[in-house]
């Protein structure tokens, strides 16, 4: 997670976790709890480091016994608002003191995730006991409430980001297939993009399992169909001829890639790379056609490594050749740093590679 978001763990935020404690639970020591959160290392911490450190403060100042510390954090939940991300705190208290106390936990993870997300606090549980765990989460996927059947999903995804990875799942996703199969119509779109974030997560190592569940889900419901499309982008863009043969972007050798230019050839860290180019078809039949451009970038040790962005997706006849002006930005990121040398941009086409051009970056 970001280490921008770690202020949302605030003086504010902890006085009012502080006082909502003390509300109901008397003995409350506030001001030990406020000192020990904000010690010599808070500033260096970053969100997650700050949400465990909180967890640990509470089970040093809440009563030892974990069942009335749990009562207490229960019972305060509420005071707070809904889909806040800090209220993260509340499930790591359960991820931390409560494996031993299975059905207690349980019950409060799923107050919790209608706060914040159990999905990280959920994983110790499938790796202590895997099949009980599994079939309370397939328990979780009939919930009413869609945040309680989010986390039936997406605390399954063998690769969650900034989760520890499942690697039993990872290497048999089988159990995790009846609990999107009860999500794979649900009306939330919230819990929708977990099934898809879950099956792209499975397609990473089990691709033919996933190719195989998108043909028989696909056509079968407006829900279930853009599950289907968003769950299979990875394979999309690995240019993978199944995947693309599921919705529509069959072969294109009709189509082609004209008038395709670069401008600069040389630009420097932190400018922009602009590129044009045109499609057109020489049949009467719209194709149907997927528009992507790679850009192999040079690494730190003289190597280049890929990277795929999508266009758009559209259609192409003879008679309305579509035209297209793109930039791409070379300015430094938290997650891409750029090196000088010697940079290839390629346009895709169905996952075909149709022109090249190499530029520098110096």
């Amino acid at each position: 997670m970001a280490n921008a978001l770690k202020d949302i763990y605030n003086e504010e935020f902890i006085s009012k976790i502080a006082q909502s404690i003390k509300e109901v639970y008397l003995d409350f020591e506030d001001k030990k709890f406020t000192e020990l959160v904000f010690n010599e290392q808070w500033v260096e911490k970053t969100l997650k480091e700050r949400m465990r450190h909180i967890t640990l403060c509470l089970g040093d100042i809440l009563p030892k016994d974990y069942l009335e510390a749990l009562s207490i954090l229960m019972q305060i939940v509420n005071m707070f608002p809904k889909n806040n991300l800090g209220c993260i705190f509340f499930p790591d208290f359960v991820e931390v003191y409560g494996l031993a106390n299975w059905d207690a936990s349980i019950e409060a993870l799923a107050l919790f995730t209608q706060h914040s997300t159990s999905e990280f606090a959920v994983r110790p549980f499938i790796v202590e006991d895997e099949e009980k765990m599994m079939k309370q989460m397939l328990e979780w996927s009939k919930h009413p409430n869609e945040h309680v059947r989010r986390l039936a999903s997406e605390g399954s995804r063998p690769r969650l980001p900034w989760g520890m990875v499942l690697k039993s799942l990872k290497n048999n996703p089988f159990p995790i297939l009846p609990i999107l199969e009860n999500l794979k119509e649900d009306e939330s779109l919230y819990v929708r993009k977990s099934v898809a974030n879950n099956l792209n997560d499975i397609s990473r190592d089990h691709p033919n399992l996933v190719l195989d569940l998108a043909k028989s889900w696909y056509g079968t419901n407006a829900y279930t169909n853009w599950i289907v499309k968003h769950a299979c982008r990875t394979l999309l863009k690995q240019g993978n001829k199944e995947a693309m043969s599921i919705f529509g972007f069959d072969s294109a050798d009709s189509v082609s890639i004209d008038d395709f230019a670069i401008s600069p050839e040389k630009l420097s860290i932190g400018e922009e790379l602009h590129f044009s180019f045109k499609v057109t078809s020489n049949q009467t039949t719209p194709s149907k056609i997927r528009i992507e451009y790679k850009i192999d970038y040079v690494k730190a040790n003289g190597s280049r490594s890929k990277k795929i962005f999508k266009v758009s997706e559209n259609h192409v006849d003879q008679t309305k050749p579509l035209h297209y002006n793109k930039t791409h930005s070379f300015k430094d990121l938290s997650t891409r740093k750029h090196y000088c040398g010697t940079h290839t941009i390629t346009i895709l086409l169905n996952g075909n590679e149709m022109v090249s051009k190499d530029f520098i970056v110096e």
